[in-house]
């Protein structure tokens, strides 16, 4: 059953829910060759990240790994990024001398990843990298990149698997397209 729309907005299937299984398992098995024998720390960043970390953290084949989240907020109830970066929650438990695995929904524009990685970094962690499960390389006003990623995307604002417009639409099982009026 297709979701319903806000007034006058569309939805359009990107990524179906099976791709996205499936990338993820694939992405659980890389890590886990990466971080064999090793603790590690996945730091979901709130909100968008939770449903993928989710599902990262059971693709993940390692004994030893721990969660926590982190709160950054960049665009408010709008699709466009107010370039603003605030965190809303921070780490409940220390990363020095841990490997950190940063678990990211979207890398868009690049200017909230810059800011979290900076702030993550001073903290010193053992190792800090990233895995995000899309990637939007043409809005990057930052040149950085995620470590892993699921899958690279078009210039479109997406919704489903966790991301959001207003806080609606996150529990969309597919990533979609979201048309809103102009």
């Amino acid at each position: 059953m297709a979701p319903t729309p806000l007034p006058s907005a569309t939805l359009k299937v990107l990524i179906e829910s099976p791709r996205i299984a499936q990338r993820v398992r694939e992405l659980g098995a890389e890590i886990s060759a990466d971080y064999q024998g090793r603790p590690l720390r996945l730091v979901g960043v709130l909100k968008g990240a939770w449903i993928f970390l989710a599902d990262l953290i059971r693709a993940i084949r390692l004994d030893d790994v721990t969660v926590d989240f982190l709160g950054l907020a960049s665009y408010g109830a709008g699709a466009e990024t107010s370039g603003e970066v605030r965190i809303t929650k921070d780490l409940d438990m220390s990363i020095e001398g841990v490997d950190v695995l940063i678990v990211e929904d979207i890398l868009d524009s690049g200017v909230t990843f810059h800011y979290l990685f900076g702030v993550l970094s001073a903290r010193k962690p053992k190792s800090l990298r990233s895995v995000t499960l899309l990637d939007k390389p043409s809005r990057r006003v930052r040149p950085l990149r995620a470590d892993y990623v699921g899958f690279t995307i078009p210039d479109a604002f997406v919704v489903g698997y966790g991301l959001d417009y207003a806080q609606k639409y996150r529990h969309l099982s597919d990533v979609c397209i979201l048309g809103l009026p102009t």
